[in-house]
């Protein structure tokens, strides 16, 4: 159960730290620093639940390293699982924070930084610009997990390619959807949003897991890995590192 309930605490903090900063400080510091939230948070979460859950805290980066062979499929439903209960959980006691704030706060009208296209995109973008930007992202997040966790690349820097690669999807995408690239992440804040987040919920599943198994396939044929290590133990620390830790 511990690889469960830290891929639940990590989506937690994900969402929570992420959409938090849209909806409680959005207004202050703009996009950029929402971006930044999402990578940090991330980055942060790579090398604090990394070594025991492989930090997915993502169903599409579930998806794709279930498709990369990088982990046992029998844990693919209860991470996936555990990531949108973080989700919700996050989303809810956001909620309850934000409607503290003078004159109150309605998620269905402000928007609660669910994911939209058309008029419920930032910059009304519409449905096939939404599916090809969340396609796209996708695949670069799911290909740069999966790249920084190869058994060829450098050890104790996937963190900080999946947390950079982060905060560059969200620039860029942030204006079209409100990016998600997380089916969960979507799925939280659309619960309590209701009405059109969940009509539109649909494309913020679907698109991501595109993304996610395009990423995979193409990880699978320029790679091409004689050894497949798992992105968990990619994310630990090596056994001469841990002996040295426990000796000093």
């Amino acid at each position: 159960m511990n690889r469960y309930l830290a891929e639940l605490v990590g989506t937690f903090v994900l969402v929570f730290a992420s959409c938090g900063s849209a909806v409680l400080a959005g207004d202050k510091i703009g996009f950029l620093g929402v971006s930044l939230a999402f990578g940090l948070s991330l980055l942060a979460m790579v090398y604090v639940i990394g070594p025991v859950s492989g930090c997915h805290i993502n169903p599409a980066v579930t998806v794709g390293i279930l498709i990369s062979k990088k982990m046992e499929a029998k844990y693919a439903a209860g991470y996936i699982a555990a990531q949108v209960l973080g989700a919700i959980l996050a989303s809810a006691l956001l909620l309850l924070i934000a409607k503290g704030a003078p004159g109150g706060y309605d998620p269905s009208v402000a928007g609660f930084a669910a994911n939209g296209y058309g008029a419920h995109s930032p910059g009304q973008y519409n449905l096939l610009s939404a599916l090809l930007v969340e396609i796209v992202l996708t695949f670069f997040l799911v290909f740069t997990v999966l790249g920084a966790t190869d058994v060829k690349a450098p050890v104790g820097f996937a963190g900080i390619a999946i947390g950079l690669v982060l905060t560059l999807i969200h620039l860029v995408g942030i204006p079209v959807t409100n990016t998600s690239v997380n089916p969960a992440r979507s799925i939280g804040p659309a619960v309590f949003v209701g009405g059109w987040a969940l009509s539109q919920l649909w494309l913020f599943i679907i698109a991501p897991l595109i993304g996610a198994a395009t990423a995979a396939a193409v990880y699978r044929a320029t790679h091409k890995p004689a050894e497949v290590i798992s992105v968990k133990e990619a994310e630990q620390a090596l056994e001469s590192e841990q002996a040295e830790r426990r000796s000093g």
